[in-house]
């Protein structure tokens, strides 16, 4: 089956766009953690909420702008440009938000 014409042009958009969403979904988390411990009025409770926004700044910040990059790269040599250990550490760091997430409510 053939590629669409032009779909390989969009690709590093979208993918850069996903990634995109990653970091703002980190950082909306951090903010809703943030909120619960204004609401509790537990300091303690600002350490995940802490974390996550630096999972979240390190995505939009760090990975976001490689991840462009190489998909530009690879669009442009017509290769996947699969990057399996950025999803990995991506996924790491969801997983770390909602682990944060998970202690706030047991500490609350």
């Amino acid at each position: 089956m053939s590629t669409p014409r032009g779909a390989g042009e969009t690709q590093p958009a979208r993918t850069a766009l996903a990634w995109q969403r990653t970091g703002l979904g980190l950082l909306l988390v951090a903010g809703l953690l943030t909120r619960a411990a204004a609401v509790d009025g537990d300091p303690l409770l600002v350490l995940p909420a802490g974390v996550v926004a630096v999972a979240g700044i390190a995505v939009l910040g760090v990975l976001t702008p490689r991840r462009r990059h190489a998909s530009q790269q690879a669009a442009a040599a017509g290769s996947a440009g699969q990057s399996p250990r950025a999803a990995a550490v991506a996924t790491g760091l969801v997983v770390l938000a909602a682990l944060c997430g998970l202690a706030t409510q047991l500490l609350r």
